[in-house]
């Protein structure tokens, strides 16, 4: 559900475009029947995160069930993952770092929409114009959801940069996983950013519509790099823009730690 098949893509950006009210590209779309209408079972494990904030934590669990990573927002999951009340983690990370990230991946992959120079980009992203919708809403739809979908988990990336073997211990709990402590120490080890940015199967480093000599996939993940892209004028205009967007929602980040 989150990378389509790009083996024969022609390099070629696609356009932006409305889908359901979220801004989405062909890509995600053209098979949207067979999305819709996927089969959850009850054992199922999904991981749901805006782009840039850390799907790449599921590669690293040692489950036997399904495990499914998203992008969706939390309006667009099949029905199916409800109904089957399916377990499902969401990995939230702050604005400004994901806008930031979000804008290096779009820089050096094709499958991307041009982002232009870092201030279009910032533009666009605090209007919500962006792959998979306003990051706004996407943390705080899916931060509702948890109040009234009890078999869900809601992490923040920043407390699994602080305390790794906290927030796995957290998620080894919550998805029933008996695990030894040598293990679950093994486990936070490997969702460390310089493990999994050495690692093939999530650093993305052989699909071919990503150009690394541009910029890796995983670039720094580190929590605060915001404040060397934000100039001071940028940084105003985007606290301004988050207040209003994120009145009505109880959710808090931490945008350094």
């Amino acid at each position: 559900m989150e990378i389509p098949d790009f083996s024969s893509v022609k390099l070629q950006r696609p356009e932006l475009v409305d889908f359901e009210g979220i801004s989405m590209t062909h890509y995600f779309t053209d098979n949207w029947e067979k999305v819709k209408n996927f089969q959850a079972r009850p054992d199922d494990i999904l991981i749901a995160t805006y782009p840039k904030a850390g799907t790449e934590l599921a590669d690293n669990l040692p489950t036997s069930p399904r495990l499914i990573k998203t992008h969706l927002p939390v309006q667009l999951v099949p029905k199916s993952f409800w109904e089957q009340n399916s377990r499902i983690v969401y990995v939230a990370r702050n604005a400004k770092d994901i806008a930031v990230s979000y804008f290096h991946f779009n820089q050096m992959t094709m499958v991307q929409p041009d982002p232009g120079d870092w201030n279009t980009f910032l533009q666009k992203f605090m209007e919500g114009k962006s792959v998979f919708g306003p990051w706004f809403d996407h943390v705080s739809g899916w931060w509702e959801k948890k109040q009234t979908y009890s078999n869900s988990l809601y992490l923040f990336y920043e407390d699994l940069v602080e305390d790794t073997g906290r927030e796995v211990e957290r998620l080894c709990s919550f998805l029933g996983l008996s695990t030894s402590v040598e293990e679950r120490e093994k486990i936070s080890k490997s969702v460390q950013f310089d493990a999994m940015k050495q690692n093939k199967m999530t650093n993305y480093s052989t699909i071919p519509v990503m150009d690394f000599k541009i910029s890796p996939f995983m670039r720094k993940g580190k929590v605060g790099d915001w404040k060397n892209h934000f100039t001071v004028a940028q940084n105003e205009q985007f606290d301004e823009v988050y207040k209003q967007k994120m009145k009505n929602t109880t959710v808090k980040f931490r945008t350094e730690i």
